[in-house]
């Protein structure tokens, strides 16, 4: 996008661009490290696009996780209610409310940090979250994004910049040579969609892969079924740490046996031929709720 495109609410502030990164970063000490897949994103265009395809409201309440210098966080508070940021990082997390009193003074107050790993954050300050818009790292994106959007309910709508081979596998559908369980657990909670593409040049450090938007939106009714997510979840990994062989094969481990799988599998109404990739997030729910059913 370049600068001089309408948008409807024109830019509030000057946003972190490629000079004010690396001032950042140098100030503080900070290397990017692969360890926790750091790519700081450079580019106030594309913070603010991020925003915008987040549908991000005026009353929103966003949870970032992983701001890094803070580049989006700071278009995050110009556009919603309060923005949470979750840092695992002791660096960031310490100098992440100082970039913010700084560069957006009226809206401190609007800002709160959580330092934290984000896998162990169990509750968050103020009021329930309704967003959830992030740049995740690479190497904890998916166990990140459901841990969110299991323990926190009220996040109605999720935008997440991830690696583009993690997004393909996020949004893709039944049948899909890549969908697999992170497709199908993301389906448990959400409809789910790609919704765009980010190239290499607006991180620093540029990272060796493309990256890719996700959208999901929670679903206005959960899955109908009498199985647990852990139970329906138990299938889904069965079903996939053994994708090549027929359902009857790879769930012989979860129903106790062969026949057992057969027949939960009969039962819900599966060919016991069929294989993982080609079943929806509803017709795992099904297999769980027979799992012992006499055969």
């Amino acid at each position: 996008m370049s600068s001089t495109e309408p948008s409807e609410t024109p830019p509030l502030h000057d946003l972190l661009g490629p000079a004010d990164i690396r001032e950042l970063a140098a100030a503080l000490g900070v290397r990017p490290t692969k360890q926790r897949g750091q790519n700081f994103v450079i580019d106030a265009n594309t913070v603010r696009r991020i925003v915008r395809t987040a549908g991000v409201r005026a009353d929103d309440v966003v949870v970032e996780v992983g701001p890094g210098l803070g580049s989006l966080t700071l278009a995050l508070l110009e556009a919603a209610e309060r923005v949470v940021a979750v840092e695992i990082d002791d660096v960031l997390a310490t100098a992440l409310p100082a970039t913010i009193a700084a560069r957006m003074p009226e809206r401190a107050d609007r800002f709160a940090l959580v330092h934290s790993d984000a896998m162990h954050v169990t509750e968050l300050p103020g009021p329930p979250p309704t967003a959830l818009v992030a740049n995740l790292p690479y190497n904890v994106a998916v166990p990140v994004l459901l841990t969110m959007l299991e323990r926190f309910p009220s996040i109605e709508r999720t935008l997440v910049m991830v690696q583009a081979e993690v997004a393909d596998r996020l949004a893709a559908r039944p049948g899909n040579k890549v969908y697999g369980v992170p497709s199908v657990k993301a389906c448990w909670y959400a409809d789910v969609k790609r919704a765009g593409a980010i190239g290499r040049n607006i991180f620093w450090p540029a990272p060796n892969v493309d990256s890719g938007l996700v959208s999901l939106v929670r679903r206005a009714e959960p899955v109908k079924t009498s199985a647990s997510k852990e139970e329906v979840f138990a299938v889904v990994d069965a079903a996939f740490a053994q994708r090549r062989k027929t359902l009857r094969a790879a769930l012989a481990g979860w129903a106790g046996s062969a026949p057992a799988a057969e027949a939960a599998l009969v039962a819900a109404g599966i060919s016991p031929q069929a294989r993982g990739e080609s079943l929806t997030v509803e017709e795992f729910a099904r297999i769980a709720e027979n799992k012992g059913v006499a055969a």
